[in-house]
């Protein structure tokens, strides 16, 4: 039992979930905005064009039946209006990634100086060494440039 709680306290403390429940949040709270501009503001709009009244959006609404196209059409709006957000959200932060990643690729791929190597044995020996660890030879004098 001690090893499940300890395998679900690493699952829930990874970056990934917490990030997931944070998107899961803000994506309720935006829904809900979405939706009352979709309520709000788009349908009165629609039943303005289409000359309907208060209760219904006139029109769009076949007559003796239960189907309202006008509901359908504000929740596709609605849908439309989330995935073209969420899309954008998604092309930022992988466009954020690509550049980080190619920040840090940038700084990995300097090679570094070469290790001096002594004229003689052609052994590498320390920077600013002044004999050959290996063969004993007197190495010349660095200058720095």
């Amino acid at each position: 039992m001690k090893k499940l709680a300890k395998e679900f306290q690493e699952f829930i403390s990874r970056g990934n979930v917490m990030d997931m429940a944070v998107g899961v949040i803000i994506g309720g709270a935006f829904t809900a905005i979405v939706t009352s501009l979709t309520e709000d503001i788009i349908n009165p709009l629609i039943k303005l064009i289409a000359g309907g009244n208060v209760g219904e959006i006139g029109g769009l609404v076949v007559p003796g039946t239960e189907i309202d196209f006008g509901k359908f059409l504000g929740a596709v709006i609605n849908f439309l209006i989330v995935a073209a957000i969420v899309f954008a959200i998604v092309k930022a932060f992988n466009e954020a990634q690509r550049l980080a990643k190619s920040h840090t690729h940038s700084e990995e791929e300097t090679p570094a100086a070469p290790a001096p190597t002594c004229p003689f044995c052609l052994e590498e020996h320390k920077p600013g060494a002044t004999r050959c660890p290996h063969c004993g030879a007197e190495l010349p004098v660095e200058t720095e440039a």
